[in-house]
């Protein structure tokens, strides 16, 4: 069960749905989520009463096409899942929304399956640990 939170300075609602998607396939393609496991906050951020801030670290020249992208998932993915993943979102953000890759900047949170609920109270993956429960 991804989490995401896309946060994008002055992106409009045709913008924002274009990188939740592009992240949504990618988390589909790469690390072989349900189609139907789609759970995402997406913020537009104006520029004036809320914002992004980003540097130049390690020599990546960011600017105001700046993307924030977190991901909180269970534990579990390799190295070379997690590395498909970032290639795959900075790919499909550009084809999708215009932004550069240059802009894309990417967190992963693991946690344990008892570390989250899909609803009713209810910590799903412990209950049953291939999924929700379908009782």
């Amino acid at each position: 069960m991804p989490f995401v939170r896309i946060d994008a300075l002055r992106a409009d609602g045709e913008r924002l749905g274009a990188l939740g998607r592009a992240v949504h396939d990618a988390l589909i393609e790469t690390i072989g989520i349900p189609p139907d496991d789609h759970f995402q906050v997406l913020v537009g951020h104006d520029g004036v009463n809320s914002t992004l801030r980003h540097g130049t670290y390690f020599g990546v020249q960011r600017d105001d096409g700046i993307v924030y992208v977190a991901i909180t998932l269970r534990a579990g993915r390799t190295d070379e899942q997690k590395q498909a993943l970032y290639r795959r979102i900075a790919e499909l953000a550009w084809e999708y929304a215009g932004t550069e890759p240059r802009n894309v900047f990417v967190t992963l949170t693991e946690n344990q399956s008892i570390d989250g609920s899909l609803g009713n109270g209810v910590a799903q993956y412990v209950a049953s640990p291939d999924g929700p429960e379908t009782t």
